[in-house]
């Protein structure tokens, strides 16, 4: 069973998109390893949530919560949207 909880996930949720202090931008690892961004996670909390709960491996378990730090090319599994870092070269500064 994943350490990662639909509490954790829901905080994260509830924080929003970016890490305090700092402002580093945040996305959720999926159980295969796949990077999703912000949105997606939001737009599809329930599946994730249930995916959780279940300990599931149907695409929709989260198992982390990470800064992206400097890949610029980090994009969403799953509606293909660059995924932003905070140091890389497009990072902000």
């Amino acid at each position: 069973m994943s350490s990662y909880t639909v509490d954790d996930f829901d905080k994260h949720l509830d924080n929003g998109p970016y890490e305090w202090p700092g402002g580093y931008p945040l996305f959720f690892v999926m159980s295969d390893g796949d990077a999703l961004g912000f949105q997606a996670a939001i737009d599809n909390a329930e599946e994730i949530r249930e995916a959780i709960l279940n300990d599931s491996n149907n695409g929709w378990r989260i198992t982390a919560c990470c800064i992206n730090w400097e890949d610029d090319f980090l994009i969403c599994c799953h509606d293909g949207d660059p995924i932003p870092s905070a140091y890389g070269e497009g990072g902000d500064e």
